[in-house]
């Protein structure tokens, strides 16, 4: 039997339309399905989508991708910039909120109805369910990722160079799985009986 739980979220991030900038509050409403057995494992996805919201999106600018000259000036000036495939309009933002959460819980839970809105919203609610059409969404992209990355894009002209990890490993969060070995470096005692040897 499937366990349905509710969670209630919320995050800052600004909005780019055209040549306008907006600071707007988002506040949505997530229905799970959990779909494991295990608590620490359903405790972990919890956490992940938790960490995803709280580090990656907050504070964040929601841009479309096809915007290049804002993407370029706001990565220049070393802010977060979350690229979508269309203006960040609410509905727009719910659906990546979807796509990109289940990607991280990794089928542990499972969202299957989201409701969002903003304070740019005018009181408009935006509802989504697993079975809806998810539009540009469908072509993939980072919001089909299990790691926290915000964008496809790949930065150009940076006179700085980052040294960055390929990869992501949530085990740097201890956010991963307990089926999957742990990386951190381990000691091993090794105890020895020199009485017997000298026999």
């Amino acid at each position: 039997m499937t366990a349905k739980i509710q969670r209630s979220f919320d995050f800052l991030a600004g909005v780019h339309f055209g040549s306008e900038f907006y600071s707007n509050l988002y506040e949505f409403d997530a229905y799970l399905n959990v779909e494991t057995e295990s608590i620490e494992e359903q405790n972990i996805a919890l956490e992940r989508i938790k960490y995803f919201l709280d580090y990656c999106l907050q504070h964040c600018i929601f841009v479309c991708e096809t915007d290049t000259k804002t993407i370029d000036k706001l990565t220049d000036a070393d802010l977060r910039v979350c690229t979508l495939p269309e203006d960040p309009y609410d509905q727009i933002i719910g659906i990546m909120l979807m796509q990109k959460l289940n990607a991280i819980a990794e089928g542990r839970l499972v969202i299957t109805d989201i409701s969002i809105t903003s304070r740019l919203s005018d009181g408009v609610t935006c509802f989504h369910t697993l079975e809806d059409n998810i539009g540009p969404f469908n072509v993939g992209g980072w919001w089909d990722d299990n790691s926290p990355i915000l964008t496809d894009v790949k930065l150009k002209n940076k006179k700085v160079i980052k040294i960055t990890k390929k990869n992501f490993e949530w085990t740097e969060f201890d956010l991963e799985w307990n089926d999957k070995p742990k990386t951190k470096n381990k000691s091993e005692v090794v105890f020895v009986n020199f009485d017997k040897l000298d026999k």
